[in-house]
């Protein structure tokens, strides 16, 4: 039976927020600057022609909706939650340094073995917040998505997050299911398709479960 003295998950929560708050903020900035360097850096030096990928019948069932936009963006808050409820200085290097190194991974690809996706037809005029992710998300980047990686990356981390604080269902719940709906945006924007994103999850799972790996599991 769990103390009656033992913190609320709550209260672990308002704990895990504040502890290295500084550290937090300014490493995933830099982590976000960098990756940004290196992004642009690739996409516009691949070593070769970047290949089209094919579409499926799921893409064409999935559709273009403007209402994916707001999912597609909320990527950089919930990649970030994980940083940001981290308790420990060892857990917060541990993150980064495998989701650093997944980045990297896919950068690689991009550079190596660059892919686009299909001409599709979009009036930027009419959905004008698209020109947006068009520009910082180009679509020479394609597969494996790593907007897709690093949704499943860190829906894995705080599914571990959330059950070691022993915090209800839902919020891993929640969780998932916020993963799910950014994976969706990525092909509803148009700026994936889906071969992209299954690669993507493909990255995503391997990589959490290599960080996860010789480790009690504490983040």
């Amino acid at each position: 039976m769990a103390s009656s003295l033992a913190p609320s998950w709550q209260g672990q929560i308002a704990d895990r927020v504040v502890t290295l708050w500084p550290l937090k903020a300014f490493g995933t900035m830099s982590f976000m600057v960098l990756f940004f360097w290196g992004y642009f850096t690739v996409l516009h030096n691949p070593l070769a022609r970047p290949l089209v990928m094919p579409l499926t019948w799921l893409d064409t069932w999935i559709g273009f909706s403007p209402f994916a936009f707001p999912a597609y963006v909320s990527l950089w808050v919930y990649v970030s939650l994980v940083p940001a409820l981290l308790g420990s200085l060892g857990s917060l290097l541990r993150f980064g340094l495998w989701i650093g190194g997944l980045c990297v991974f896919c950068l690689a690809i991009f550079w190596v073995f660059p892919t686009s996706v299909p001409p599709f037809p979009l009036d930027l005029k009419a959905y004008p917040e698209f020109a947006i992710i068009k520009g910082l998300d180009a679509t020479s980047n394609a597969f494996p998505s790593l907007h897709v990686a690093t949704a499943v990356f860190s829906a894995f981390w705080l599914n571990r997050l959330f059950g070691q604080i022993n915090a209800p269902t839902t919020l891993q719940w929640l969780s998932a299911l916020q993963c799910s709906v950014i994976i969706w945006s990525t092909i509803a924007t148009r700026q994936h398709v889906v071969l992209d994103a299954l690669g993507g999850v493909m990255v995503g799972v391997v990589f959490a479960a290599l960080s996860f790996r010789n480790t009690r599991g504490a983040v």
